[in-house]
């Protein structure tokens, strides 16, 4: 899903016109990128949690020549998903594979 496809969806979900689901969508990027660039942490209960890592400096390599290059120390966001959220991926894989084996059982093709 692109983020023209989120915003879309939050318009037709909450029936506002698509500038007014844009500006939310925005407002919450905006809030979760802010937060991580302080350093904060956030939490989204049942969905998961955003936070920075620090990645120490290494030497690596310039691919087209070879040579060895310094690669300073840096914060990078990382997100680890809740259970809750595991849970449905899970279920809801399950769940197609379940309806595939089914229709391919009565000689069908699964619906996608």
């Amino acid at each position: 899903m692109t983020k023209a496809e989120l915003i879309e969806e939050v318009s037709r979900v909450v029936e506002m016109t698509r500038k007014d689901s844009e500006v939310i969508v925005e407002a919450i990027f905006d809030s979760i990128v802010r937060s991580l660039r302080t350093g904060d942490k956030i939490e989204i209960r049942g969905f998961g949690s955003f936070r920075t890592r620090q990645r120490q400096p290494r030497v690596g390599r310039n691919p087209k020549t070879g040579t060895r290059v310094e690669v300073p120390s840096k914060r990078i966001p990382y997100f680890k998903p809740s259970k809750e959220l595991k849970d449905l991926v899970n279920h809801a894989a399950q769940a197609a594979a379940s309806a595939g084996d089914a229709a391919s059982a009565a000689g069908e093709h699964p619906a996608f």
